[in-house]
């Protein structure tokens, strides 16, 4: 799973980036600090992997990632050449979702762009100029499609389609909120990769007083929740400076800090698990004394095809999948008395994998 964070500059983008990631990217309190696109690769917190691992002893335990992409914070104008511009946008496109940061806090000494808190404003801001850059992108696909789609029936019906994004956008609509007329076309603007297009997670960044009830108390974070309502897009709520503080700490002091501020999980717990509920994924898990492992995979997956994330040979072989939840497997004591009880179960091409499935793959190619 790969996320771009934007927002607008002194957001607490790059705090936060630094602190999930421990990737060292530059912070500062002045605009445009981050100059260069920022790329970290974090492990997704799962403490099933662990107490998998002991009970395998397994000499290595590797765990499902995320992958973030960090860039200069966007300001009013940015597709004019405003700020730094939006030159580094083409290092999110590629992503599966973005994580939009938002202010949620007063604080004097830390600069905002606009002069004022107002998180309807910066992300209407974002937004308009996320719209412009995935104008500039469809303005020279049209360009390029024009020509050909003279000959071709398939580019015209492409070309149809592309005008129709560009008149959607222009009216200040996101790429998301058109209706495809079918499948393919659906498919079509999938594989043109607009950040319009993408799923949002809102990062509400408030201060430490407003954390332990989740932001409730903080008008600034209510705006927040009601624009996702609106869009289907996530929320969660965060103060990057303690997260910040968080990422120096081993995991006992980390639990103890989180108890202290009446907290059960970190900021980088709730995004991923915004992440996975908005994505629609889930994981699986391989366990051995060689390995234990997180498999991310979509919700609804198939046996033969989660077999495949492991190796294409595992799909294209697939026999069958030996099946036991984690925590029967745990509560039974060893995988042969979790066989002797019937826990675990012989599944075949049909069966869809559950979250918390230890699963062993039979193949043969």
């Amino acid at each position: 799973m790969k996320l771009g964070i934007v927002g607008l500059p002194n957001v607490g983008k790059s705090t936060l980036f630094n602190s999930i990631t421990k990737a060292g990217a530059e912070s500062a309190n002045y605009p445009f600090c981050t100059i260069d696109p920022n790329v970290g690769v974090v492990a997704v917190p799962d403490a099933r992997l662990k107490l998998l691992g002991d009970f395998y002893h397994s000499q290595k335990i590797t765990p499902a990632v995320i992958e973030f992409v960090d860039i200069a914070g966007l300001v009013k104008g940015a597709s004019k050449g405003e700020g730094l511009g939006n030159q580094f946008l083409a290092n999110i496109r590629e992503v599966d979702a973005i994580v939009h940061v938002v202010r949620c806090f007063e604080d004097d000494n830390v600069i905002h762009v606009d002069g004022s808190i107002g998180p309807a404003r910066d992300i209407e801001t974002i937004i308009m100029e996320l719209i412009f850059a995935d104008l500039e992108v469809l303005e020279r696909r049209i360009a390029r499609t024009q020509r050909a789609a003279m000959n071709d029936k398939a580019l015209a019906k492409e070309l149809v389609t592309l005008k129709k994004l560009q008149e959607h956008l222009e009216a200040g609509e996101q790429a998301k909120t058109l209706t495809p007329d079918d499948d393919d076309e659906a498919a079509f603007i999938r594989s043109l990769n607009l950040l319009t297009d993408k799923p949002v997670i809102y990062a509400a960044n408030v201060g430490e007083d407003d954390l332990a009830d989740d932001g409730a108390s903080n008008a600034y974070v209510a705006q927040v929740r009601e624009i996702a309502k609106k869009d289907g897009s996530e929320v969660f709520v965060i103060c990057a400076q303690i997260e910040e503080e968080l990422a120096e700490l081993d995991d006992e002091e980390k639990m103890a800090f989180l108890a202290d501020l009446g907290l059960t999980e970190s900021g980088l717990d709730k995004l991923v698990t915004a992440s996975y509920r908005l994505l629609g994924l889930m994981s699986y898990l391989t366990a051995g004394e060689k390995e234990t492992r997180a498999w991310t995979i979509p919700i609804g997956t198939k046996a033969p095809q989660a077999a495949g994330k492991i190796h294409s040979d595992f799909e294209r072989g697939f026999i069958r999948a030996e099946v036991v939840n984690y925590q029967d497997l745990l509560t039974a004591g060893s995988y042969a008395a979790a066989r002797e009880k019937g826990l675990i179960r012989s599944e075949g091409k049909e069966y869809v994998l559950q979250d918390g499935d230890v699963v062993l793959f039979r193949f043969n190619v």
